[in-house]
């Protein structure tokens, strides 16, 4: 038998992030402890995150809340644990599948982290003409691969800053354009043109998920242009996924396991398929953090055997939160494996008791 714990967390980000579903000020989910309940003789803990994205599709913050407290601190395994919790609640079922991953490591049945020693991470650029300062910093840090959230004001305000941030940038280094979803399909075009003629990596979710076509209209516009597309708030679960699968998409996959119910067994299935994976926050906190960047981790891993290369993750987040021991490791334009095995989970546990 196992005894679970869990904690609230209300956790301002140092700065306002602002993308095109409006300014996010704070990030609010729940922390995982998991034991035995027999510690003493076997003190196997592990730790798991519930970060919930309501507008990703993910249950509420009230809905994860509700599963925790529906296992009542205990659970035979995690088959018995996931039982009870439903299955559109995802962050939860990932959180506790998290957890359960950690327990499992100490009590040795888990690998060792892959021999791949690190990774390269994009560097998250702020809407606006602030994207500029902050390109200039991030490029002293030796950051090559970047992301800027576009679509928070109008095009005609932000396409003329596009050559502005590309003249910023040395030759190889790569931009990303992150629209969250903002744009109709005349803007989407408009982009999508201007995209074709500059040297763009690839253009994440032009239209929104829940407008009327949208999978459609995706599909029209990777056909229509040359550019590469991303999907990211399509794929707010497995489900979404399993149908994204099922219609062939060939673009970047930027899939964010705290949010993917059992992340091991969805990514199995899009390596299965030949995806072209991006690993991305949901700005979760350090806890969640370890377990998608060690997903990242074991794919880079098979895809490193095969003769690949993995591309740049989307965890270059941090410093985020106003409480620094919320943040994951201190990235750079690497993350190094040795540093998520020294994410300290139980420092930001105590903060919150």
């Amino acid at each position: 038998m196992w005894k679970l714990e869990h904690r609230a967390y209300r956790l301002p980000f140092r700065a306002v992030v602002r993308t095109a579903h409006g300014p996010w000020g704070e990030r609010e989910g729940f922390l995982i402890r998991l034991a035995r309940a027999d510690a003493e003789a076997r003190p196997d803990v592990g730790w798991g995150e519930v970060a919930p994205l309501p507008w990703f599709g993910t249950e509420s913050v009230a809905e994860a809340g509700a599963a925790l407290a529906g296992l009542r601190g205990e659970a035979r395994d995690l088959g018995d644990a996931l039982a009870r919790v439903p299955g559109a609640c995802g962050a939860t079922r990932a959180g506790l599948v998290a957890a359960w991953a950690q327990a499992m490591e100490a009590d040795g049945h888990g690998a060792d982290l892959p021999a791949v020693r690190s990774l390269p991470v994009a560097a998250l650029l702020p809407a606006g003409r602030g994207a500029l300062e902050a390109a200039g910093s991030a490029l002293e840090l030796g950051y090559r691969v970047f992301k800027w959230k576009v679509g928070v004001a109008a095009a005609a305000e932000e396409l003329p800053l596009l050559d502005d941030l590309l003249g910023c940038l040395p030759s190889g280094a790569k931009l990303r354009l992150d629209a969250n979803g903002a744009w109709d399909r005349r803007t989407a075009e408009r982009w999508l043109a201007a995209a074709t003629e500059r040297p763009i990596e690839y253009v994440e979710q032009p239209v929104a998920a829940d407008t009327r076509g949208a999978e459609d209209l995706l599909r029209g516009l990777a056909e229509d242009y040359p550019v590469t597309l991303a999907l990211d708030e399509s794929l707010g679960g497995a489900g979404d996924i399993d149908r994204w699968l099922a219609a062939g998409w060939r673009g970047v996959w930027v899939i964010k396991p705290a949010l993917l119910g059992e992340p091991g067994a969805v990514l199995a299935r899009l390596v299965a398929a030949g995806a072209d994976l991006v690993f991305g926050s949901a700005l979760e906190t350090r806890v969640g953090a370890r377990a998608g960047l060690r997903l990242a981790f074991e794919h880079a891993e098979r895809w490193a055997a095969s003769g690949g290369k993995a591309r740049a993750l989307g965890y270059g987040v941090w410093p985020l939160f106003a409480e620094a021991r919320a943040d994951g490791p201190a990235t750079g334009p690497f993350v190094r494996r040795e540093d998520v095995a020294r994410i300290n989970a139980e420092e930001l546990w105590n903060v919150l008791g």
